[in-house]
C-alpha cells in the first residue's frame, strides 16, 4: 500500500514539473517579454507608435476641449488625456481635402445663414404685428447676426471624414456657446412636429417625438437639441425592460461624445451639459402655443412639462425642474436637410422591436457573407465603419441603433453618423455581446481602430482613466458613475478578444484591413441608391 502511494506521488510531481516547464513557464515569460506592448487578452502586439510619421501640419499638443484650461486650479501635469492625444497615432496627417470633400462651402453657408436671418426677421414681424393688435407687450430677444459664430465654423468644418478635425478650436468655443448662451427660442424638434400629437398607442416601438427633447435657438442663430434628465446617474436600465423601450438618457448622450471622440472617429456632434431654467429659458421664449400648453407646476411647486404624444400627455411621465432648473445635454445641429442633406439607412443587424421576433443576423452565424456580397458593403469603407460603430455602441451598451445616416453628398464613401446616443450607458452591470456581432460575424476591422483600442488597453492610457478625465471638464460633472467608467475597460478587453478569436481562425492579413480603401468598382452615389429602392 505505501509502495503504490510512493509511485502515485511521484507520478503525480512529475506530471506537475513537466506542465510548469513545458507549458506554465513559457507563457510566464512571453507575458513578461511583451507586457508593455500587448494588451492582457490579445496577441496582437502593438507596433511602436515612433514609427510612426509625425505631422508636419498639426498644433494638437493637447487634451482636446479642456473648458478650464485657463483657470488657475487647471493641472496638466499627470494628464493622461494629454499624453494620449499627444502620440503620433493621434497625430497622423490626412491629406489636404478637396473642395468635393468638404460639405459646405463658405459662400454655400453665408446664403444659407442669411435665409434663417430673414426667416426669423419675418416671424419678428408678425409677432409684432399680432402683439399690437391685441394690446400686448412682447419682450423680444436681441439676435445678433455672426459670421465669426461657432456653429458656422463648425459646419464648415465637416468633411467626408470626420465632423471635426483633432485640432479644431472651433469645437471648444462651441461647446462653450452651448453652455452659456442666452436661449431666444424654445420649440419641440421637427420629429415631433411631424407627428401632429397623433401617436398609435398599438405600437411597441412609439415615435421619436414622446422622448422630450426640444429644439432650443440660441442670440446668435446657433441651434441645439435638448435632452432632459429622466434618470438618476446611479439608476441601471431594470431588467425586465426592453431596449426599445429604455429610458433616453441625457449623461450618456454626452459621455458619448467623449468617448467618440477619444477613439478619434469624430463622427458625433459636440454635446454638452447645461441647467436650463424651465420658466425663463423655454416657456417663456417658446411660442408654439402647443409647447407651452404641456407645462404645469407640481404640487411640490415645481415647473415640469411632458410630451406632445396623446398616450404620455400624463402628468406622470413628466420631467420637473427643482423647481425651475432641470439639467440636460445640449448637442449641436448639424447643417440643415436643405442644404446638407441626410439619408437614413437600415442598419443590416438592425434588431427585432417586436416581443418575439428575431432577425436573420440572431440565428445565421454566417449572415456576414451575404452582406460582404451586396451593396454597398462589397466595396469601399462602408462596412468596416458599420464595425467601428459596432465598436462604439458595444462600449456604450446601446441596443437600439437600428439605423444609421450619412451625407448624401459624399456617397458611398462618407463617415457614418453616430447620432442618437441616449440609451447608452443604461447597465454597467451587463456586456451585451450581440452588439458585437458585425465584428464578430465579418471578423474585420480597420488597422487605426484596433491600434487605437490597445493603446487604450494599456494601464498608461486606460479607457476608464482618460474618459474619467475628459468628462471632468463637463458642467454636469460627474457625468457617469464609477461603475460606467470600469465596464468600458472590461468590455474593451473583450472586443480585443474578439478580434484575437479572428485572428487565430483567419489570420491577422485577413482581420487586420488598411484604412481608406479604394472601391473596387465605380460606386453609385447615395441618391441613386434611393431612387433604385
Amino acid at each position: 500500500m505505501r509502495r503504490d502511494r510512493f509511485l502515485l506521488a511521484a507520478a503525480l510531481a512529475a506530471l506537475f514539473s513537466a506542465d510548469f516547464y513545458f507549458i506554465l513557464l513559457p507563457k510566464l515569460q512571453s507575458r513578461r517579454h511583451t507586457a508593455g506592448d500587448v494588451c492582457s487578452c490579445s496577441n496582437l502586439s502593438l507596433p511602436s507608435l515612433e514609427t510612426l510619421v509625425r505631422p508636419q501640419l498639426s498644433n494638437w499638443t493637447r487634451a482636446p476641449f479642456p473648458s478650464r484650461e485657463t483657470s488657475p486650479d487647471f493641472d496638466d501635469g499627470g494628464s493622461k488625456l494629454k499624453r494620449l492625444f499627444s502620440q503620433p497615432l493621434y497625430n497622423i496627417q490626412t491629406p489636404e481635402l478637396k473642395q468635393e470633400e468638404k460639405l459646405l462651402q463658405l459662400e454655400q453657408l453665408i446664403e444659407y445663414y442669411r435665409r434663417k436671418v430673414s426667416h426669423w426677421e419675418r416671424h419678428k414681424k408678425l409677432y409684432d404685428e399680432a402683439a399690437s393688435f391685441t394690446n400686448v407687450s412682447l419682450k423680444e430677444p436681441k439676435m445678433t447676426y455672426d459670421p465669426d459664430a461657432s456653429w458656422l465654423k463648425f459646419h464648415l468644418g465637416i468633411n467626408r471624414y470626420a465632423l471635426y478635425s483633432r485640432d479644431d478650436p472651433t469645437i471648444l468655443q462651441l461647446l462653450w456657446d452651448m453652455e452659456n448662451m442666452t436661449i431666444v427660442s424654445a420649440d419641440y424638434t421637427q420629429d415631433e412636429k411631424a407627428l401632429k400629437g397623433a401617436c398609435d398607442c398599438t405600437q411597441v416601438v412609439k415615435p421619436s417625438g414622446h422622448h422630450l427633447k426640444l429644439a432650443l435657438k440660441m442670440h446668435n442663430f446657433g441651434k441645439a437639441m435638448f435632452k432632459p434628465m429622466r434618470q438618476q446617474r446611479d439608476e441601471e436600465t431594470p431588467e425586465d425592460f426592453f431596449y426599445f423601450v429604455d429610458f433616453q438618457r441625457h449623461n450618456a448622450e454626452i459621455a458619448a461624445f467623449h468617448l467618440d471622440m477619444i477613439l478619434d472617429f469624430r463622427r458625433v456632434p459636440p454635446v454638452v451639459g447645461r441647467r436650463v431654467n424651465l420658466t425663463r429659458e423655454v416657456f417663456q421664449v417658446a411660442h408654439n402655443e402647443d409647447l407651452r400648453a404641456v407645462f404645469f407646476t407640481s404640487p411640490a411647486n415645481n415647473t415640469c412639462f411632458f410630451a406632445k404624444c396623446l398616450y404620455m400627455c400624463k402628468t406622470e411621465y413628466a420631467v420637473c425642474g427643482s423647481p425651475e432648473l432641470l439639467e440636460g445635454s445640449l448637442s449641436a445641429y448639424l447643417p440643415g436637410l436643405t442644404v446638407a442633406p441626410r439619408l437614413s439607412i437600415p442598419n443590416p443587424w438592425k434588431r427585432s422591436y417586436t416581443f418575439a421576433e428575431r432577425e436573420e443576423w440572431e440565428v445565421n452565424p454566417f449572415f456576414c457573407d451575404s452582406i460582404k456580397q451586396a451593396y454597398p458593403y462589397n466595396s469601399g469603407n462602408r462596412l468596416l465603419n458599420i464595425i467601428d460603430m459596432a465598436i462604439f455602441d458595444f462600449l456604450i451598451g446601446n441596443m437600439d441603433r437600428h439605423h444609421y445616416e450619412i451625407f448624401t453628398k459624399f456617397g458611398d464613401e462618407g463617415l457614418l453618423l453616430h447620432l442618437d446616443n441616449a440609451r447608452g450607458f443604461g447597465k454597467h452591470s451587463h456586456d451585451e455581446m450581440s452588439i458585437l456581432a458585425p465584428l464578430s460575424q465579418c471578423c474585420m476591422i480597420k488597422h487605426s481602430t484596433l491600434l487605437r483600442l490597445q493603446l487604450l488597453a494599456r494601464s498608461d492610457f486606460r479607457l476608464s482613466d482618460v474618459m474619467r478625465e475628459s468628462l471632468e471638464k463637463d458642467p454636469l460633472r460627474p457625468v457617469l458613475t464609477e461603475p460606467h467608467l470600469l465596464a468600458l475597460d472590461r468590455r474593451l478587453q473583450k472586443i480585443l478578444r474578439v478580434v484575437q478569436r479572428c485572428v487565430r481562425r483567419l489570420g491577422k492579413d485577413e482581420v487586420v484591413t488598411r484604412d481608406f480603401i479604394k472601391p473596387t468598382a465605380t460606386p453609385q452615389t447615395a441618391t441613386a441608391t434611393k431612387r433604385s429602392r
